[in-house]
C-alpha cells in the first residue's frame, strides 16, 4: 500500500482532494506514506489477532451488497462456507462492527436467534456442536452506516460533483463493513461478489466481471474471484466510472488484461499513463514468474485517496504515477499471492513492493530512466533509513498502526534489506530464492513469515544468514565506515573500521566494495569481507591510485563514511572524522565543515568516472561550494588537508 498526504491535512483528519487536480506521484513521494498511516485507525490501535476466529477455516463466501454512492449506507448478505478445525465447535465468531445492525442469521434455511454483538465481534451460537472438518454454512443479513475508523474502511466522497463510495480495509477495517475473519491466518478460497447500485454507476471489485444486468432502476454487477484472498484485500468501489483496458503480452500465452476504471473527467490522462503497468508487469513476470492471477485480470480503480491500495487483482489508485503503479502491482506477488502472516512481518509486503518499484529504474523503465535514476533512488532510501539512529524492520508493536506502516523502517529499510541480501548472495541465487519462495506450496496463495523467506534464501545460496537477519532485521541502526589506505608500489594496505548507530548491534558483518581509480581512468573494485573491527587487508593494484570510491554503487545501508589516506603511518587522523558535508543530496550549495586544525585545505571534486570537475580552496572552518552547474549524479570530494586526506561521496540532484 502506498499513501500520500499533505501536511496541513494531518491536523484535520482525512480530507479528500478534488479530482480535477489529480495528485501525481514520483518515487520520492514514497517518503510521505508514513504520514497518512500514522494518522489513521486510532480507534483500533489495541486490536490484536482474535483468539475467537482461529477454530474454523473459510472455503467460500458469497457477498451480496446494496450500495448507492450518494448515501453513506450499506445493506449486505454474506453467506460463509466454513469447516471447524477444533472439536467442540458450537459458536461461530466473525469480526464485525457493533455499529452495524444484524437483521437475521440463517442456518440450514432456519433463523438462528442466539446471536450476540460484543466488542466488535458477532457471536453465533449453534444448537449443538458441529463435527470437526465438516463443511457448513451460515448467511448473515445486515445493514447500517459503517463507523469511521480512520483512512477509509468505508468512505463516501465525490469527484466533479459525482458521488463515490469505496472501501479500504488494511489492516483492521474489514469488520467495519462486513462480517469477516480478518486475522492473518486464513484466506477465503474463493468469492462471488454481487453489488446492486443505481444504474448510472459502475462497480469495481476483485476477480472477473462475470455478469452485469439491469433490474428496474438498478444495475447488478457480479464479480468472481477464484483464488485465495485475505479479508483485508476484498474491496468494492462505486461511482460513474469510465473504463478501458490495456493488455500485457505474454510469450506463448494469452495477453493479460489490465482493466482500468477511472473518473470520466480524467479518462484521457489515465489512458496516456497506465501503459506503465504493462511494462512493469512484463519486468515482474520475467523476474518473479507469471502474474499470479493471469487467468483473471489486473486492474486499477480510481478512488478519492492520496495513494494506492493493492486490492487483489484491482488496485485502488489515487493517482497514476509510474512509482505508484509499480508499487501496487508488485504487491500482487508480494502481499497478495504471498501475504505476511503477521503485521510484525509487514516488510514482506511493503519492503518488497518498495524494492520492486526501484527495480524498474534499474532496468531502464519509468520516468527519466538511466543509471543515475537508479542510484538516486537507492540514495533516497539510504537517506531515509539513516536519518534516525535506531529502528528495526521487525515490528515490535503490532497494536500500533503507526509502527506497522512506518515508512522509514517497513518500506525503505525493508527494501534496502533486500538490496543487501541481493549483494550478499549475488543476483542468480537471490532472484531464484525469491521465485522459490513465491512458488513454495506451503506459502503460495497463503501466508509467510520472515523465517520462511530466510529459509529459502539459505537453501538456495548455501549461506548461513542468521547473523545477517539478527543485525539487519531484528537489530537497529546502521554502520558508519572508516576506510584508511596507503600504497607502497603496487601493494596497497587498508584498514576498515565501523561505528554502529545503535547499541543493539555491535558490528555489522558485510562484504564491503571499494573502487580504486588511476588518473588515467584505470580502475579495480575490491570486495572486502569485513568480519571484525579494524581489519587489515593487503592486496595488489597495478597502477598509482588517484581516487578511492567507497561503496560506489550503493549496496550498503550506511552513513557518514570516510575514506582517508596517510602514506607514512597508515593511521588516519581522527580530526578527519569531524568533517561534515551537507545537504546530501545537494541541489546548488554544498556546505563543507572541517576543524580549523586541518586548514588550509584543498578540495577536488571528481565525477563518478574519476574526472576532475571542480577545485576548491578552503580557508575557513565552514565554507560553501557552488555545485549548481554540475549535472545530476554521484560525485566524490577529496579533501587534501594539513592532517591528511580523505574522500567522501555526495549526490547532485
Amino acid at each position: 500500500m502506498e499513501k500520500k498526504i499533505l501536511l496541513p491535512l494531518l491536523f484535520l483528519g482525512l480530507s479528500f482532494l478534488s479530482f480535477s487536480q489529480t495528485e501525481e506521484f514520483g518515487c520520492k513521494d514514497l517518503s510521505q506514506i508514513a504520514a497518512q498511516e500514522q494518522h489513521a485507525q486510532e480507534a483500533l490501535l489495541n486490536f490484536r489477532s482474535s483468539p475467537f476466529t482461529d477454530n474454523y477455516d473459510i472455503s467460500y463466501q458469497r457477498m451480496e451488497w446494496e450500495v448507492d454512492p450518494s448515501v453513506f449506507y450499506i445493506k449486505g448478505k454474506i453467506t460463509t462456507y466454513f469447516s471447524p478445525t477444533k472439536d467442540g465447535f458450537d459458536q461461530l465468531n466473525f469480526d464485525f462492527s457493533n455499529g452495524l445492525q444484524v437483521n437475521s442469521v440463517e442456518y440450514h434455511g432456519n433463523p438462528l436467534t442466539d446471536v450476540l454483538l460484543v466488542d466488535n465481534r458477532m457471536v453465533i451460537s449453534f444448537p449443538q456442536a458441529l463435527p470437526l472438518g465438516q463443511l457448513d454454512s451460515v448467511t448473515v443479513d445486515y445493514e447500517g452506516a459503517p463507523p469511521d475508523s480512520g483512512f477509509g474502511s468505508f468512505i463516501k466522497s465525490s469527484h466533479s460533483g459525482q458521488p463515490i463510495i469505496w472501501t479500504l480495509s488494511e489492516p483492521y477495517g474489514a469488520r467495519d463493513w462486513w462480517p469477516c475473519k480478518q486475522d492473518l491466518n486464513d484466506k477465503i478460497d474463493r468469492v462471488d461478489i454481487y453489488v446492486r447500485t443505481p444504474a448510472q454507476y459502475r462497480v469495481a471489485s476483485n476477480g472477473v466481471l462475470v455478469k452485469e444486468y439491469e433490474d428496474g432502476a438498478d444495475k447488478v454487477y457480479h464479480w468472481q474471484h477464484n483464488h485465495p484472498i485475505a479479508a483485508y484485500l476484498v474491496a468494492i468501489a462505486v461511482t460513474n466510472y469510465a473504463h478501458y483496458s490495456d493488455f500485457v503480452p505474454v510469450d506463448g500465452g494469452e495477453p493479460i488484461e489490465v482493466l482500468n476504471y477511472v473518473f470520466p473527467e480524467n479518462l484521457t490522462s489515465w489512458q496516456n499513463a497506465t501503459g506503465a503497468s504493462v511494462e512493469a508487469m512484463q519486468l515482474y513476470n520475467q523476474l518473479f514468474g507469471l502474474y499470479p492471477y493471469a487467468d483473471e485480470k489486473y486492474g486499477h480503480a480510481q478512488f478519492g485517496w492520496g495513494g494506492g491500495m493493492e486490492h487483489q487483482t484491482m488496485s485502488f489508485m489515487g493517482g497514476y504515477s509510474y512509482s505508484l503503479q509499480a508499487h501496487e502491482l508488485a504487491h500482487q506477488w508480494f502481499g497478495d499471492k504471498v501475504t505476511c502472516g503477521s503485521w510484525a512481518d509487514i516488510w514482506l509486503n511493503e519492503g518488497f513492493a518498495t524494492y520492486l518499484d526501484g527495480l524498474n529504474y534499474e532496468h531502464g523503465l519509468g520516468p527519466n530512466p538511466g543509471p543515475n535514476t537508479w542510484k538516486s533512488w537507492l540514495q533516497d532510501q539510504i537517506s531515509s533509513v539513516t536519518n534516525q539512529m535506531g529502528g528495526s524492520v521487525w515490528v515490535d508493536d503490532t497494536t500500533s498502526v503507526n509502527r506497522i506502516f512506518n515508512y522509514r523502517l517497513s518500506y525503505a529499510k525493508g527494501a534496502m534489506l533486500l538490496h543487501m541480501l541481493r549483494w550478499k548472495l549475488g543476483d542468480e541465487d537471490f532472484f531464484q530464492a525469491l521465485r522459490n519462495y513465491l512458488s513454495d506450496p506451503a506459502l503460495a496463495y497463503g501466508y509467510a513469515y520472515t523465517e520462511d523467506l530466510k529459509r529459502h534464501l539459505e537453501q538456495q545460496s548455501g549461506q548461513d544468514l542468521a547473523e545477517f537477519f539478527n543485525d539487519w532485521f531484528y537489530g537497529q541502526g546502521y554502520p558508519s565506515y572508516r576506510f584508511n589506505w596507503w600504497q607502497e608500489g603496487n601493494t596497497v594496505y587498508a584498514t576498515i573500521g565501523q561505528v554502529t548507530s545503535h547499541s543493539s548491534v555491535d558490528f555489522f558483518e558485510m562484504p564491503v566494495p571499494v573502487r580504486f581509480r588511476s588518473a588515467g581512468g584505470e580502475e579495480k573494485t575490491i570486495v572486502f569481507d569485513h568480519t571484525e573491527q579494524g581489519q587489515l587487508f593487503q592486496f595488489e593494484i597495478p597502477f598509482e591510485i588517484e581516487l578511492v570510491q567507497f561503496d560506489p554503487d550503493y549496496w550498503l545501508v550506511s552513513r557518514g563514511n570516510f575514506v582517508t589516506n596517510n602514506q607514512i603511518t597508515g593511521v588516519s587522523n581522527p580530526l578527519l572524522e569531524q568533517v561534515k558535508l551537507f545537504p546530501n543530496p545537494v541541489r546548488s550549495q554544498l556546505n563543507i565543515q572541517l576543524p580549523e586544525a586541518l586548514l588550509p585545505a584543498r578540495g577536488l571534486i571528481f565525477s563518478e568516472n574519476g574526472q576532475l570537475v571542480q577545485q576548491l580552496t578552503l580557508h575557513h572552518a565552514s565554507q560553501q561550494a557552488d555545485v549548481s552547474q554540475l549535472a545530476g549524479g554521484q560525485y566524490y570530494l577529496r579533501l587534501q588537508t594539513t592532517g591528511g586526506q580523505m574522500t567522501t561521496a555526495f549526490f547532485k540532484e
